[in-house]
């Protein structure tokens, strides 16, 4: 099983790369976030998730820990195969795969390509808990995903509430509550919240 190639960058394509190492060519499948940084010519080492079908052995590379962590994620889910993960990942970045599902905001995650609604919304429920549990979101978006979990009604869910009716995005409003509670405490007014919360929106 490969789990990591060390070499140089042979060739980039629209959706793979070729990493030379040691004479050897591997094509790789990658995120176009991941594409992006590899040069041609350049050393480059990128972490493999290599998956075994009947006819055929595939590599899918990352440069980043948490990137690999989400596509493992994300192709649990009924629906995700190793394609629509990058396109998820070339669409996201981890850090907003994170607040989107701890705000389960279904229009975020249905911006790539090949997501519809439906599974938009299986990804926001399925992976809720998993967000939290795979430490890879910051700690707004742990604190986000925190109040994601509070009773319906709840201080912090009437606030984004009050927000997203102001015409701000669900998932930006959550993250800017989740700042805001974090910082006045859970005593706050929901006035004192939704105005912090419009200055933080502000910046």
């Amino acid at each position: 099983m490969i789990a990591k190639l060390k070499g140089v960058v042979d060739a980039v394509d629209t959706d793979s790369a070729i990493v030379d190492v040691g004479g050897v060519g591997y094509l790789v499948s990658a995120s176009a976030r991941t594409l992006r940084n590899l040069v041609v010519g350049e050393p480059a080492t990128v972490l493999v998730e290599t998956i075994v079908r009947e006819d055929a052995i595939a590599l899918y590379g990352f440069l980043e820990t948490a990137e690999r962590d989400w596509f493992r994620i994300l192709t649990t889910v009924q629906g995700v195969g190793a394609r629509v993960a990058l396109s998820i990942l070339s669409t996201l970045s981890p850090d907003e795969i994170a607040r989107a599902i701890a705000a389960q905001d279904r229009a975020t995650l249905s911006r790539p390509a090949g997501v519809g609604p439906k599974l938009a919304a299986r990804l926001a429920t399925e992976l809720k808990d998993k967000a939290a549990a795979f430490g890879i979101a910051s700690p707004a978006s742990n604190a986000a995903e925190t109040a994601a979990s509070a009773p319906a009604g709840s201080l912090n869910e009437d606030a984004v509430s009050a927000l997203v009716n102001l015409g701000y995005r669900r998932v930006e409003a959550f993250g800017a509550v989740a700042r805001v509670t974090q910082r006045l405490g859970a005593d706050a007014r929901l006035d004192a919240v939704i105005r912090a919360g419009l200055q933080e929106l502000a910046r």
